[in-house]
């Protein structure tokens, strides 16, 4: 079986066994470890999990929204991507707007009282209906702030007169005219604006590499929910490491993913451990449309995963 699902599989165990008890943000408390470092060989297969089921809609949905520039949930919500639902909804509830019930600390009392939960999904489903619907509730709740794709696409320029920068353009037209330059960066994070977004970047830089024909990339992410966020990450950046490469008539080789605070919930340990006593499967193949010119005119429709086998899905409750 796979090599790559079994790195990430021994990290979990690691953070289980080494793991220090820290508070976070979110009320819930993690174990957690500090600088973890991954790599995973794209040669291998598709890095998507097998040991649970990863859903690759919701990744690729979630990179082309990035690749659109794109801020605002509405893109996510038509592709039936809730990822990031919460921080939003979180906003709406806490407005001079919001005229329901009282959603405060809405994360942990839903996971624990199902009559409070169901008046929560009630108040989801409007939310969300709202920003499909209503374009000046999408324009004043569908926001997430100067994170990812807004940063990757239009960097705001701090010079008078300035224009805003492209980074990912940028990035493909110096892998392509000078590959050995160790300047091949994609960030996203703005000191000034990012710390005000509802969930600040947490994959917040990555730097290219060319060598032998092939494309790496190393990926720093400040944080990582280890069990429902980290299996997303390493697939989306396999999957914009084969998008470049695609561009670009390169291969691929690896993905190399650093962590700063590496944490698992508390109130995902139960589900952790279950993943772990569960088989490996082989990895799965990507198929990239070959006749797309620009990384910025994928669809849905030309990116597919091939032959993914995995043991059933595990949820988990997202730390709001």
């Amino acid at each position: 079986m796979s090599q790559n699902e079994q790195v990430y599989l021994n990290q979990a165990q690691a953070i289980l066994d080494q793991g220090l008890e820290k508070a976070d943000r979110t009320g819930t408390g993690t174990y957690s470890l500090f600088g973890t470092q991954m790599r995973y060989n794209l040669n291998e297969g598709f890095p998507l999990l097998t040991t649970k089921k990863v859903f690759f809609k919701l990744i690729k949905s979630e990179l082309l929204w990035f690749l659109r520039g794109d801020n605002n949930i509405r893109f996510l919500l038509e592709n039936n991507n809730h990822i990031w639902d919460e921080w939003a909804f979180k906003n709406w509830v806490e407005s001079a707007d919001y005229d329901g019930p009282d959603m405060t600390n809405f994360g942990l009392r839903a996971e624990a009282d199902p009559a409070f939960k169901a008046s929560y999904l009630e108040q989801k489903q409007r939310f969300v209906d709202l920003i499909l619907t209503d374009d000046a509730f999408k324009e004043k709740f569908g926001y997430i702030g100067e994170v990812y794709g807004k940063l990757w696409r239009s960097w705001a320029s701090v010079l008078p007169g300035g224009e805003s920068t492209d980074q990912v353009q940028n990035l493909i037209d110096q892998i392509r005219t000078n590959p050995d330059s160790r300047r091949l960066i994609l960030t996203a994070w703005n000191a000034e604006t990012t710390p005000q977004a509802p969930l600040p970047s947490c994959h917040v830089l990555s730097q290219f590499y060319v060598a032998d024909g092939k494309l790496s990339a190393q990926l720093y992410q400040r944080s990582g929910d280890f069990f429902l966020g980290v299996p997303f990450n390493i697939a989306s950046y396999a999957l914009l490491i084969h998008l470049i490469a695609a561009q670009t008539g390169l291969g691929v080789g690896d993905f190399v993913h650093t962590i700063g605070d590496t944490h698992i919930y508390k109130n995902h340990v139960a589900q952790v451990k279950e993943q772990l006593s569960r088989p490996m499967h082989p990895l799965p193949k990507l198929w990239i449309n070959p006749d797309v010119q620009s990384i910025f005119d994928y669809t849905m429709d030309d990116i597919q995963i091939l032959d993914y086998e995995s043991e059933p899905a595990i949820k988990a409750p997202v730390a709001v």
